[in-house]
């Protein structure tokens, strides 16, 4: 049995196993931000923060990345641990910004989840299969669960999930804190020893570690596999069709 094949035998072993599947959504549902697209988004957030005068709360990697959480996160960060007065800034001025950029954040990836294309034959099959199964399927990510769950109606696919977690008004909760998983969880009345999650990045391998929930990697790009191996993931996938045979019991 080659490397593939084991990792593929170990991936169908943990789902025989579990009784609920927790997906992030963007990377093992859709493409929402393919490649380099989020990068306008998070512009705009640095155009707001900016606008505000706090663009000097944001480290150098934060004033130039592709992801507009980021952005986020920062301001949240400064909020909660920057000495304010000695940055001349206000409680309540980070308040309305945040406000703001939540508002932004969610419009860019509502228009994002618009245009999306549809989840590929491979994921809706893989889905509709675990949900034949009886499991208990949830989405669990940062984006707004709004637009996770508007993406999944016009598709098809929300029939097959039970609850859709994701970001809320602190973004310090955000992945790869556990609090998502762990409210999908509590929802579902699962225990996280009988969970796994399908994640593609280190951040929800981190959440799913701090939530005590089993991690399938998950992305079609090869960079982005290496990647998550390199973090700590031990079962990363490339597709889901190698997993039908398993999935559809």
């Amino acid at each position: 049995m080659g490397r593939g094949d084991a990792v593929v035998s170990v991936a169908r072993t943990l789902l025989a196993q579990t009784h609920c599947v927790l997906f992030d959504f963007d990377g093992p549902l859709c493409r929402l931000f393919p490649g380099d697209s989020s990068k306008p988004l998070a512009d705009e957030l640095r155009c707001l923060v900016a606008d505000f005068g706090f663009t000097r709360l944001l480290t150098k990697k934060e004033r130039t990345g592709k992801d507009p959480h980021m952005v986020l996160r920062a301001i949240h960060r400064a909020r909660q641990e920057a000495d304010l007065d000695a940055l001349g800034a206000k409680d309540n001025d980070l308040a309305a910004l945040l406000e703001g950029l939540e508002q932004r954040l969610t419009r860019g990836e509502a228009a994002a989840a618009r245009s999306a294309e549809p989840p590929t034959p491979d994921t809706d099959a893989f889905v509709r299969r675990l949900a034949r199964r009886g499991l208990s399927l949830a989405v669990v990510t940062n984006n707004s669960p709004r637009v996770a769950d508007s993406y999944l109606r016009t598709h098809g696919l929300h029939p097959c999930f039970k609850t859709i977690h994701g970001r809320t008004d602190n973004p310090g909760l955000m992945k790869p804190h556990p609090d998502v998983l762990e409210r999908a969880l509590r929802d579902l009345s699962i225990r996280p020893e009988n969970a796994v999650m399908i994640g593609d990045t280190d951040t929800d391998l981190r959440a799913a570690e701090r939530a005590g929930v089993r991690f399938i990697g998950y992305d079609t790009g090869r960079v982005a596999r290496v990647r998550l191996h390199r973090a700590g993931a031990k079962v990363v996938l490339g597709a889901y069709a190698p997993l039908f045979g398993e999935a559809g019991r």
